[in-house]
């Protein structure tokens, strides 16, 4: 990060120093975790359900750390603050300011920030060093601790921003003001939380409400919600999408036999062949949102096309694809699920089983979509039917009510006799995939983050490692 006095740093989050020398300069990294500390760090003690940071203050010092950020004396150098989390937003919020050179490109939407933001980052790269979030830290402690490695040399900071209430994405902007606000679309996510589709859309806008006027909006012209947004910005809008007036477009969109896209990047700019690494044709558009902030910001459209085609996935469980030795195929999407990002995952897993006779066998390993409120059963039950008319060969639900709401959607909307099945949690899954999947298979494995059905890939993993 850059480099801040203990003084600097506790006049930035109005707290006081306690046991410390005002001089000693913090050089590492602020981290919450005492396994990521360094010498010269920073140890923010964030109290949670189950452990106390307070608890490792002792020990964090002793491994380096210049001092902490605690709430409460801990007989170390401290700087005292009445609440830790935000402190540690204001501190990001002075580092991200001393880096005066930095373009900050924020972005939220119901489903597809990671896969993004991790598109965006390895195009951005190309133009100079790069700083973003590995995984979803996208809340009021990941944010901050992700801005706070900013360094002097740092050309792009970018951010995923997530909400679960009404002024989330707008303290998370005050945090690191944007200069590029990303929309990527608005969904049921979290719909239990706001009530409604319109007040997820009100809550998302708040990114493009905090644009300056010399920044750029990057708005889905595919999706009404986040289209209308663009009343509520004074920056400059771009559109990507397939819609014809889109200024960043994809035509001729193309599957490969194993779900992976390909088309022609358009742009005012001229136009390139994309063929992506990724998996599931969701993710042109998602390639589409990251060329928009590079072209605007830049970058030839040869090169955009270029690393786009080359850009992996770099977080864990999401449309992760790997063969086993015996030809079954294992599509790791359990990080998490709402219904758009369902559908999105059961169609490449129906992309991925060819046709003809020698169409594969697939398997769809579902759990539980949480936070859905009142749409929660209905839900389920169109999961369910989608799977039918899909033509998965197999599905599997993993849980309670709302699994079993899915697997009778399946049955209700085809005479599927066995191809349907409810198990009861991750071990019965297992269990039963042990017994009947065949090489050649194809599984894909979602649900959301909670329900931890990552342990059935990981098991079919293991299983192929040892046969």
């Amino acid at each position: 990060m850059i480099a801040l006095t203990l003084a600097e740093a506790a006049a930035a989050v109005g707290g006081t120093l306690d046991g410390a020398e005002p001089d000693a300069v913090i050089t590492g990294a602020v981290v919450t975790d005492n396994r990521q500390l360094e010498p010269g760090g920073l140890f923010v003690c964030i109290r949670g359900e189950r452990v106390d940071g307070h608890d490792f203050a002792a020990g964090a010092v002793a491994d380096g750390a210049v001092a902490v950020l605690a709430t409460r004396p801990v007989g170390v150098p401290a700087i005292l603050v009445d609440d830790v989390v935000v402190a540690l937003g204001r501190l990001a919020r002075a580092v991200v300011a001393r880096a005066e050179s930095v373009e900050v490109v924020a972005m939220t939407g119901s489903a597809g920030k990671t896969s993004t933001k991790d598109l965006v980052a390895q195009l951005l790269t190309r133009r100079g060093e790069t700083v973003f979030p590995p995984g979803s830290l996208n809340n009021e402690i990941g944010h901050p601790l992700t801005a706070l490695k900013v360094a002097p040399t740092t050309r792009h900071l970018v951010m995923e921003m997530g909400a679960r209430h009404k002024g989330d994405i707008e303290y998370l902007s005050g945090i690191t003001p944007p200069t590029v606000g990303l929309v990527l679309n608005v969904g049921t996510a979290h719909v239990g939380e706001f009530g409604s589709k319109e007040a997820i859309a009100e809550a998302k806008g708040e990114l493009v409400e905090a644009l300056p006027a010399d920044g750029i909006a990057v708005l889905n012209a595919d999706d009404p919600l986040v289209r209308a947004m663009a009343s509520r910005t004074k920056a400059r809008v771009v559109l990507f999408g397939e819609s014809p007036d889109a200024r960043i477009r994809a035509t001729g969109v193309r599957l490969d036999d194993t779900g992976r896209p390909s088309f022609t990047l358009t742009t005012p700019a001229g136009s390139a062949a994309v063929q992506l690494r990724l998996y599931g044709e969701h993710h042109v558009s998602n390639a589409l949102a990251a060329a928009a902030v590079a072209v605007e910001l830049g970058m030839p459209v040869d090169d955009v096309a270029e690393a786009l085609s080359e850009a992996g996935a770099l977080s864990r469980w999401r449309m992760e694809v790997v063969e086993r030795a015996d030809g079954v195929t294992v599509v790791n999407d359990a990080y998490n699920a709402n219904p758009d990002s369902m559908r999105a995952a059961l169609r490449a897993l129906a992309t991925m089983a060819g046709r003809g006779p020698e169409r594969r066998r697939t398997w769809a390993v579902l759990g539980e979509m949480r936070e859905l409120g009142e749409d929660s059963f209905d839900e389920h039950d169109a999961i369910g039917r989608l799977a039918v008319r899909l033509d998965v060969t197999k599905l599997v639900a993993v849980g309670g009510r709302e699994a079993a709401c899915m697997e009778l959607g399946a049955r209700n909307e085809g005479s599927w006799g066995e191809e349907s099945v409810l198990v009861s949690d991750a071990d019965a899954a297992i269990e039963l995939l042990r017994s009947q999947v065949r090489p050649g298979d194809v599984v894909l494995v979602k649900a959301s983050r909670s329900v931890g059905l990552e342990r059935v890939a990981e098991a079919l993993l293991a299983d192929g490692a040892a046969s």
